[in-house]
């Protein structure tokens, strides 16, 4: 039996060579992270009347018959509008070989953009997550929130990770990698994972975030660091350790702590519960190998928050417990790690706009 864990780059590029992984187009190896693989949009984005999942006993070719309402040819470029649901067929499909599952997850990019990407499959009962032995096509649910957006075949908005046998760390497993490597700057907050806070008195200045404008332009996918952030973004100051959440709107923000995460581990942040507030941490959920790790070009790193409030306004304060990260045990040591042999836009990051906005503005 192979060793339980996540699967390292080397392992995912043995499953393509297996053809348990196989693609409309090849897959390439800037498609390959440290502890996960891009996704690619197809050629084509079908308009649908509402979110929905196949179903135990149905395709999502079924499903898209009940519910579209028109298809759109992303050669070339197309508008996806805001508030609208599209869903997009993926160049890569599935074999997944006996006892291996897998998970989705946006990629960072996106999820800061407030573009709401979800996978799913035939036969699906949940979004994001692909049963063992899954054999099949598939396909990412779009809907933008804040922005609307410009979509063209081939774009990577969505990472999935590739689990074999218990990959999760325990509580003591934390404290125990914690105590040999640090995994958080201060003392953890070790329970169900490693909670994290957000800062909301910054070491200088008074800026902690920014929040969408509700009336803007589209942004192109394809076009990085090329939008004045002013022209989408209201920034969000504060001198009192406190803001207030409007209920709608979108924020990002940014973890009091820099977070690490080993060579030998990865992770996937979850919201926290419901009871410490009405709101939504995060769409992107992934950390790969190396994220924040001296030995890859960081010293910690933090973690962008996406926040989203829910019913009713809400005070968040500084240093408030808003989510956690998961860890798991990778199942070998990648040939590459974030930040160092990958190219990546947020190691070492503190608050940061997704990279289609000018960093210099």
């Amino acid at each position: 039996m192979q060793t339980p864990g996540v699967l390292a780059d080397h392992q995912i590029r043995a499953l393509i060579a297996a053809e348990h992984i196989s693609a409309t187009a090849p897959i390439t190896d800037a498609q390959i992270q440290p502890a996960s693989l891009d996704l690619r949009l197809g050629s084509t984005a079908y308009r649908v009347r509402a979110s929905f999942l196949a179903g135990s006993t149905r395709r999502v070719q079924d499903r898209l018959a009940d519910f579209q309402m028109h298809a759109i040819d992303l050669d070339g470029g197309a508008v996806l509008e805001k508030g609208c649901v599209y869903v997009v067929p993926l160049m890569e499909s599935l074999s997944l070989p006996q006892g291996m599952t897998a998970a989705a997850s946006a990629k960072s990019s996106i999820g800061r953009l407030d573009l709401l990407t979800r996978i799913i499959t035939d036969h699906g009962v949940e979004f994001d997550r692909v049963p063992a032995g899954y054999t099949g096509p598939l396909y990412v649910e779009i809907c933008p929130r804040s922005f609307s957006v410009v979509a063209q075949p081939g774009q990577m908005l969505n990472q999935i990770i590739f689990r074999q046998g218990k990959t999760i760390m325990s509580d003591d497993d934390l404290r125990r990698l914690h105590a040999q490597t640090p995994i958080v700057s201060g003392d953890p907050v070790i329970s169900d994972g490693l909670g994290f806070s957000v800062d909301l008195r910054p070491a200088s200045g008074n800026l902690v975030g920014y929040r969408a404008k509700p009336h803007t332009g589209v942004v192109d996918l394809s076009k990085l660091d090329h939008y004045p952030p002013d022209e989408f973004w209201e920034p969000v100051h504060t001198n009192d350790g406190w803001i207030i959440l409007d209920p709608g709107a979108f924020y990002i923000l940014v973890s009091r702590e820099s977070i690490i995460i080993p060579p030998l581990q990865a992770a996937e942040m979850a919201p926290y519960l419901a009871m410490v507030g009405e709101f939504r941490v995060h769409y992107a959920g992934f950390f790969d190998p190396g994220f924040g790790y001296a030995g890859a070009g960081g010293s910690g790193s933090r973690g962008v928050l996406e926040v989203r409030c829910h019913e009713a306004p809400f005070v968040l304060e500084h240093g408030q417990v808003v989510g956690r990260l998961v860890y798991e045990h990778m199942a070998a040591m990648p040939d590459a790690l974030y930040g160092r042999e990958i190219k990546s836009n947020y190691q070492g990051q503190g608050l940061k706009l997704s990279k289609h906005f000018k960093s210099n503005a």
